[in-house]
């Protein structure tokens, strides 16, 4: 390392930048070097925060302050920090969100500086939180209306084999024959549906993994507002509890509420009209349990070891003959590990089910 910092390279190549540059001596507690552009994002004085650093934690958002000491702790300990979020509140009360790249430097007498880069990534954020929210609202949409279509198909189809019986008698091979095309017909279209569903599942899962620290709770609640809005449709009962209003972990948004939606998904399929599904939401030490439960017709006892399986034998079609590909669990239970967690469940025969996600908050 080298002796000494020349921050004059930093004024050359960065003097003109909207991004805000700093340098931290975390001995002395003190800024020794901060541009111009700190001005302009934080919409206040660079004099008056270099002669008083602490200024700066008065303008972190509440919800953020324990997430970021964390951070700084870790990075003194020696932990490699990269792309960290965090929002601000400014002089009108409104919020930013920043993107803070640090880096730890110790010189040869032992000086620690904390040198970095924080930008505005504020319009950013929001584009994102709007297509993620979005994104979940189609697929519970997709879910409520596969669910709803389904069934009626699915009496179409029932009806279909009944008058096959009755008319059997007539030797009527045009009438047979018509009434094959709407037994076929109603048996494919039902497939379809779920086959579409179950490919935004697919796709979700398998592309890229970005991780990002959320509000678990606004993104499930977001999630569950659109099956209670959907209650009248499916003819069911949800439910939606939280600990805490607020509870913030590191996931992929996208996969890890496919993997919320398909389990609710599979209440549905297995829970008479009527019937209860409640989403529940726990906030422990260093983790987050979320518990989805049902008052359906439950698991079979000799499926129970087999259900997290590929092409598992526990597959079985829903109540309204939906069908079931069997790779739905273990896409599930992949996720779900992907975010260092834990999936298991309980369930009796014709007393529902009741499945566990535990996730670390990191």
């Amino acid at each position: 390392m080298s002796e000494d910092i020349d921050y004059g390279i930093f004024v050359k190549l960065f003097s003109r930048t909207s991004k805000v540059l700093f340098a931290y001596d975390v001995d002395a507690a003190s800024i020794t070097y901060l541009n111009a552009a700190f001005s302009h994002l934080w919409n206040r004085r660079r004099e008056s925060v270099m002669d008083n650093p602490g200024i700066l934690l008065e303008t972190i958002h509440p919800e953020d302050m324990d997430y970021l000491v964390k951070e700084y702790d870790e990075l003194l300990s020696g932990t490699s920090k990269h792309e960290i979020e965090f929002r601000i509140l400014l002089p009108d009360s409104s919020e930013m969100w920043l993107l803070l790249t640090p880096q730890l430097i110790t010189d040869s007498k032992g000086k620690r500086i904390i040198a970095g880069i924080v930008e505005d990534i504020t319009v950013a954020k929001d584009n994102i939180a709007n297509l993620q929210k979005f994104a979940s609202k189609k697929n519970s949409v997709l879910e409520i209306l596969s669910h709803e279509l389904s069934g009626p198909i699915a009496n179409v189809h029932a009806l279909a084999e009944l008058l096959m019986d009755y008319t059997s008698e007539y030797k009527n091979s045009e009438l047979d024959n018509v009434i094959r095309i709407i037994k076929e017909s109603s048996d494919k279209s039902i497939r379809l549906i779920r086959e579409f569903v179950q490919q935004e599942f697919l796709e979700s899962a398998y592309s890229g993994m970005v991780k990002r620290r959320v509000n678990l709770v606004e993104k499930v609640r977001e999630m569950m507002d659109q099956y209670k809005d959907g209650e009248v449709l499916i003819n069911k009962d949800f439910r939606f509890n939280s600990s805490s209003d607020t509870i913030y972990i590191n996931i992929d948004q996208n996969k890890f509420l496919q993997v919320l939606n398909n389990l609710i998904s599979n209440s549905i399929k297995f829970t008479h009209d009527k019937g209860i599904i409640a989403l529940d939401i726990f906030e422990r030490e260093t983790t987050v349990l979320i518990t989805i439960k049902d008052d359906g017709i439950g698991i079979p006892q000799r499926f129970h070891k087999e259900l997290f399986e590929k092409f598992s034998p526990a597959r079985r079609e829903g109540l309204k003959g939906e069908p079931s590909t069997g790779l739905g669990m273990s896409i599930i239970k992949t996720i779900v590990e992907w975010h260092k967690g834990n999936i298991w469940f309980e369930s009796e025969e014709n007393a529902g089910s009741t499945f566990y996600i535990e996730i670390p908050k990191e």
